[in-house]
């Protein structure tokens, strides 16, 4: 790899991490999710500095070109973080649905109680 390639990837990565740390910090992103992005920020630094593990693992894979190697595991990335939203999102909206149906039982049982004390 070019050394300016290789200076590219390492500042891209370090500032990667960088804006991660900062969102945690910030509340912007929650330290579950963080996990995710660390650890992608940390593959892409040591692959931007170790460009024989990029090539060890295209060999491994059985890919034409290190480039194919990247597409593969971003968009493999990219399926996870779906499927991982997917999933909070389906827990959220049971819990929605649950808080939902609850709320209403409280507000009925309020009514009744207001009701009872008219009455």
């Amino acid at each position: 790899m070019p050394l300016t390639q290789k200076i590219f990837a390492v500042i891209f990565s370090v500032l990667f991490l960088y804006a991660i740390f900062e969102m945690v910090r910030k509340r912007r992103l929650l330290e579950q999710y963080s996990v995710i992005w660390l650890a992608l920020g940390t593959i892409m630094l040591v692959l931007g500095l170790w460009y024989d593990a990029l090539l060890f693992v295209t060999r491994l894979i059985g890919a034409g070109f290190t480039s194919s190697t990247l597409f593969f595991f971003g968009i493999t990335i990219c399926l996870l973080l779906n499927l991982q939203a997917s999933f909070e999102l389906s827990r959220n909206a049971t819990h929605i649905k649950n808080l939902t149906q609850e709320v209403a039982l409280l507000k009925h049982e309020l009514e009744e109680k207001q009701k009872e004390m008219n009455q």
